[in-house]
């Protein structure tokens, strides 16, 4: 499948999957979720579904087991959906891109002086 193409199917299941997901399904478990990317397989097998969860982290394993129970039932609704000849299988995966950024900006800030320390080699001209 060409790039382009897989890209707008990416988007497409992206923003399908949040609206059933935040309209459809019915699982208690499943509570605030944010669907922040799709990939797709190039032979449309499986897509990688990012998801953005809040709460504990047993509250976020609890999000997705339902989502996990659910795939089969968001497979179908998107057959119905989607005019793709195959739906792809559904995996989940916590999307934890923001708490990689926190750290990356926390290591930066111990490693980077600030300005205005008094050292005139950092100090910016």
């Amino acid at each position: 499948m060409g790039g382009k193409r897989r890209a707008r199917l990416n988007e497409q299941l992206k923003r399908e999957l949040a609206e059933v997901i935040r309209t459809q399904v019915r699982d208690p478990r499943v509570g605030t979720v944010t669907v922040t990317a799709v990939e797709v397989t190039t032979d449309i097998s499986y897509a990688k579904v990012h998801v953005r969860t809040t709460g504990s982290d047993a509250e976020r394993a609890e999000t997705h087991a339902g989502l996990a129970a659910a795939a089969p039932f968001l497979r179908t609704s998107l057959s119905h959906i989607l005019t793709i000849r195959r739906v792809p299988e559904l995996r989940f995966q916590e999307d934890r891109i923001l708490e990689h950024a926190a750290r990356i900006e926390q290591v930066l800030s111990e490693v980077i002086p600030r300005a205005g320390t008094g050292d005139p080699k950092h100090e910016p001209e």
